[in-house]
């Protein structure tokens, strides 16, 4: 037996999650494996499955939560190749989206697929993706889904990032903090913003050039574009409401990459990407292959998640609550210990 996490059917937020601690081993079917994770990493997505407001709506049953997890492969199905027993990996967001265009299906940790939080975590083999070896559990755990939707709104699509350009990343979240570091491995000059002047320091600590508080700067974008020439790429976390801002901060032939609903709004007018030929692109998250890329390069370049506090297994509901507070900073990690 082993224990698990669980959100209840029909749940309507994060305070219904509950321990159960007498969950048979899973066991591998043909071409999956079976991971004993170690560490996790909660995202904003997983609060939107908790409250029932994902993309499928309430939870139609118990689930495992969280799609972010890394461990070591503990047992191995028939058919699969290329992983041993041993092998250190992280999961992959979308469990058969390999290589190629998007190609999303099931999800992890939304109740339509597997989730990571429990102590064995059956998954296809094309489900994993070997850590990057200059990382320990709780980093790798960062990746799945805020690392890989970072590398895909950097480093893909149609005008990658490359040295001497303006990224501009909104908040210290997960995907802002690690988009920061991608840019800076890249060359690129980082601004950022936060409504909070400690976490603005921290950000320069990590390697933030410019910083604006939006609260004391409301039209942050405009400020962006007159003050440091505006931006090459923007990562744009924020959804409708801040997206307005986002193309007003774009420099000539810049891109947006559309990847948040943290804020809600009107539709800007496209009208101002026609100003600067700029680009609008949706993200959602990506490929196994990106991943691996990306874990290429945190290996090339000593690229390290930030991590703003670690939880035990057992105070998985303290980490959840942690991760949707004002003082959350970087990734929020739960620990095997």
């Amino acid at each position: 037996m082993m224990r698990a996490w669980m959100l209840p059917a029909g749940c309507d937020g994060f305070d219904k999650l509950f321990l159960k601690d007498d969950v048979p081993d899973p066991t591998p079917g043909y071409g999956e494996v079976v991971v004993a994770p170690r560490a996790w990493s909660i995202n904003y997505r997983d609060f939107a499955v908790a409250s029932g407001q994902y993309f499928g709506g309430v939870l139609k049953a118990d689930a495992v939560p969280l799609s972010d997890g890394a461990g070591e492969v503990v047992a191995l199905g028939e058919g699969v190749t290329g992983l041993a027993v041993g092998d250190r990996v992280q999961s992959s967001f979308f469990p058969h989206w390999v290589e190629g265009p998007a190609r999303m299906g099931p999800a992890l940790g939304d109740g339509t697929g597997a989730g990571m939080l429990a102590e064995r975590v059956v998954l296809p083999a094309s489900g994993v993706v070997p850590m990057a070896r200059t990382l320990d559990f709780a980093q790798a755990a960062c990746l799945p889904c805020a690392g890989v939707t970072a590398w895909n709104a950097l480093c893909e699509g149609g005008r990658p990032v490359q040295a001497g350009d303006t990224v501009l990343v909104l908040g210290s979240g997960g995907v802002s903090t690690i988009a920061m570091a991608i840019a800076r491995a890249s060359g690129a000059r980082v601004i950022a913003t936060s409504s909070s002047d400690d976490k603005l320091a921290r950000l320069r600590e990590l390697g933030a050039s410019e910083t604006v508080n939006y609260r004391e700067i409301p039209d942050w974008g405009a400020h962006v574009k007159q003050a440091f020439g505006g931006a090459d790429k923007v990562v744009e976390v924020g959804g409708t409401g801040t997206l307005g801002q986002s193309f007003a901060a774009l420099g000539f032939s810049g891109e947006v990459a559309l990847i948040g609903v943290l804020s809600h709004g009107e539709p800007p007018s496209p009208h101002a990407l026609m100003m600067v030929g700029g680009t609008l692109r949706g993200i959602f998250v990506g490929s196994a292959a990106m991943a691996r890329k990306l874990n290429a390069a945190i290996d090339a370049n000593g690229i390290k998640p930030a991590i703003g506090r670690r939880f035990a297994f057992e105070d998985a509901p303290a980490a959840y609550a942690h991760a949707w507070s004002s003082d959350s900073f970087g990734k929020t990690v739960i620990e095997l210990r």
